[in-house]
């Protein structure tokens, strides 16, 4: 039997405490190939949230690039979660500082990659607004032929987490998630509705601090504890957003999932919300996404906790 070979990974992030958990789990992954870490403004501007990307990389003795990008979305500017995420991105844990930034933009840090790239062989993971990708892409379209797959933990059915109808990370930027909505590659979407079976409660934190491992999973686990419980969920815990997204490429069977078709509203009172066609109502809508529906959730902290337990 041939061994599969990992999967190159271009990764765009705005740390931010779920985004500490997914960047981890994916430096742990030998089913990844991570090629560069971009790093947009998003939860907590771009002056906390690249530090804490470096950071991040630096505890799990990473060697992976990580780029600067973009510090306001397409039209407008970037509103901060620090209610969640707290003022400095990680609920107040303090990690050692990391390496230096990669010089350059992360839209071209972006481009260079893909054009290195084989056809068909690079998967886009975005845990923050789409700026970042939707700028490389825009500006070369012809890149597009590189990705295999865009993975987007973006987006709702229903209620959204920034407003009624969206989303965070839809709402920082719809107009970037719309480029890459319409790009033509496979937009696989981790929503609220999945993230919302990644549910974090006080046990899974104490779970998570007995697994064994090093500096990083017990960061990993003071960060989880640093969240606000979620009036949403009755105050009883919070969802794991972006670590869903990663968990998808390296676990797939533990998730269900579900060909779509997608669009982001771009004006009125409903901007950012994602509109997605589970049941082919929209009589010739492309489908041009997939919904990931259902999640092992027992599964999925059993792999967070294993690969995070593996890091430094």
């Amino acid at each position: 039997m041939t061994a599969t070979l990992p999967r190159p990974v271009l990764l765009d992030c705005d740390p931010g405490t779920d985004d500490a958990l997914a960047l981890w789990l994916a430096l742990a992954a030998p089913e990844i190939d991570l090629r560069l870490v971009t790093v947009a403004g998003g939860n907590v501007g771009l002056a906390r949230t690249l530090p804490n990307a470096l950071a991040l990389v630096g505890l799990a003795g990473g060697r992976v690039p990580v780029v600067a990008g973009a510090d306001r979305p397409l039209l407008g500017r970037f509103r901060d979660e620090a209610a969640v995420h707290g003022a400095d991105g990680l609920g107040g844990v303090v990690l050692p500082p990391g390496p230096a930034a990669t010089p350059g933009l992360a839209m071209d840090a972006i481009r260079a990659a893909l054009r290195a790239a084989a056809p068909d062989s690079v998967t886009l993971v975005g845990l923050g607004p789409a700026t970042n990708f939707a700028l490389a892409l825009a500006a070369e379209p012809a890149l597009r032929d590189r990705v295999a797959e865009i993975v987007l933990m973006t987006g709702a059915l229903g209620e959204g987490n920034w407003s009624a109808a969206a989303e965070f990370n839809a709402a920082m930027d719809p107009e970037a998630l719309a480029i890459l909505l319409a790009c033509g590659r496979p937009v696989t979407l981790a929503t609220l509705d999945l993230t919302a079976q990644a549910f974090v409660t006080p046990a899974r934190i104490e779970a998570l601090r007995a697994a064994p491992g090093g500096a990083c999973l017990r960061a990993a686990a003071d960060i989880l504890a640093s969240v606000p419980p979620s009036r949403r969920f009755g105050f009883r815990g919070v969802a794991l957003h972006d670590p869903c997204a990663v968990a998808w490429l390296l676990a797939p069977a533990l998730f269900t999932a579900r060909a779509v078709a997608v669009a982001v509203v771009l004006d009125g009172p409903d901007r950012g919300r994602t509109r997605i066609d589970r049941w082919g109502r929209d009589q010739g809508a492309a489908l041009n996404g997939r919904f990931l529906e259902t999640l092992d959730a027992e599964g999925f902290f059993a792999l967070l906790a294993a690969r995070l337990g593996a890091l430094p």
